[in-house]
């Protein structure tokens, strides 16, 4: 008799609806990542329109979000350790995909700075419930490949992106691009709110931790220092590619939103995607007898992108340069999996929505926050001795972030075995 569709005897729900579970909160991912991805490949028409400098478009899509996104992520996350997470994220959803369609309203540079940070206190909302509801749903073992499945709505939330952006802005204005993708949202809120159970709370666990009992616990680990300081540097460099590499396309050569978009949207959506999935594979598998694996796992792939990131920014025509950005976009996102299963597993279960809120906080602070403005005060500075190439100068600074990711994944492989077992 076939059990497929029974319960796991470590869930309380069967198989094919923790599939769908965590389907449907990919799908929500693949918004999230739409909505805050949009305006990189908007980023030009809309400085043009606006009068903006690089600098103010750089502090938008990164300070300006990421503050709100990381400030408002903690107190959220305790509220999620604590009551019905289905709640917290259709609510979020909600809130975020209104205010990108209000995107499209905007008059100025102000408003739409407004708009944008009331995106990211909706979007804050989303993933540190998400990752302790999967941590319920799915056994350790799986893990990182469900958090692989998850993370993959990045890289199809910036294909979408791109694409959608890329072409209705092309033929319909900036503006209707904001209306496009940020509407849809609000139904797919209904489904989350109705359609998700809330697991159970194990019987023995806290109602909730607080913060700064969640961050006594990680203090204890050595190993989650590195493991934040490593997918921060590494998101550094790929927020800062994912905000400038549409104007660094179009700015050196020329290419028009459009087909950029496509382009874009095809590699690094399904580059990422598959690089997010390989990577949680390889680490549920690699890291079943030891954990070190799982780390060591990542820092080969950030060393190994190094020379894909300078080929993109050193070749002189689009193409080629497009074809070196197919093996980097896959490389970059091996590291979700690995990173986001093993925070789950350095917590107990009544703390897992926090400490991955405060990695986020981590992450999104350094990766997000600086990585954007920092390349675009740069573009800024180098314009005038190098004009539209100064911005292939200032996405150099990549290939630096990146060793320096390599060397903290080094270092939390040292203690990440004793870490997982306390």
């Amino acid at each position: 008799m076939s059990t497929a569709g029974a319960p796991r005897g470590d869930a309380p729900y069967s198989d094919a609806y923790t599939r769908y579970v965590l389907g449907l909160l990919f799908v929500a991912y693949v918004f999230n990542f739409i909505d805050r991805q949009i305006l990189a490949i908007l980023l030009q028409p809309i400085k043009e329109e606006l009068g903006a400098s690089d600098t103010a478009m750089g502090l938008l899509t990164g300070a300006a979000f990421a503050l709100f996104y990381t400030f408002a992520g903690i107190p959220i996350a305790r509220l999620a350790d604590r009551s019905v997470r289905r709640s917290i994220i259709a609510a979020g959803l909600t809130v975020w995909s209104l205010l990108t369609a209000a995107s499209g309203l905007v008059r100025s540079f102000g408003e739409l700075a407004l708009a944008r940070v009331g995106v990211g206190v909706g979007e804050a909302a989303f993933v540190p419930p998400a990752h302790s509801l999967i941590s319920d749903y799915v056994p350790p073992a799986r893990r990182a490949t469900a958090m692989a499945v998850f993370s993959m709505g990045v890289h199809v939330g910036i294909a979408f992106g791109f694409l959608l952006g890329g072409w209705i802005a092309q033929y319909f204005g900036w503006r209707r691009a904001f209306f496009a993708v940020g509407l849809p949202g609000i139904a797919l809120a209904v489904l989350v709110r109705f359609t998700i159970r809330e697991p159970p709370r194990t019987a023995h666990a806290p109602p909730g931790a607080s913060t700064r009992d969640v961050l006594a616990i990680l203090r204890q680990r050595r190993s989650f220092r590195h493991l934040a300081l490593a997918a921060a540097l590494h998101s550094f460099g790929g927020y800062a590619f994912a905000v400038w590499g549409p104007p660094y396309f179009i700015r050196v050569h020329g290419m028009a939103m459009g087909e950029l978009g496509t382009w874009l949207g095809v590699i690094l959506g399904l580059g990422g995607a598959f690089g997010s999935v390989a990577g949680g594979l390889l680490a549920d598998r690699l890291g079943a007898t030891d954990a070190r694996r799982r780390v060591y796992l990542p820092a080969i792939a950030t060393l190994a992108q190094i020379p894909f990131i300078l080929a993109i920014l050193a070749i002189g025509s689009p193409r080629p340069a497009l074809a070196a950005l197919v093996p980097s976009a896959i490389l970059s996102a091996m590291w979700f999996g690995p990173v986001f299963a093993l925070t789950q597993a350095l917590v107990p279960a009544h703390a897992r929505a926090t400490a991955s809120a405060i990695l986020l906080f981590v992450i999104n602070l350094i990766g997000l926050g600086l990585g954007p403005p920092a390349i675009g005060a740069l573009n800024d500075a180098l314009t005038a001795t190098h004009g539209a190439h100064a911005i292939r100068l200032s996405l150099s600074v990549i290939a630096i972030t990146n060793l320096w990711a390599a060397l903290h994944f080094f270092l939390a492989a040292k203690t990440i075995r004793d870490d997982v077992a306390a």
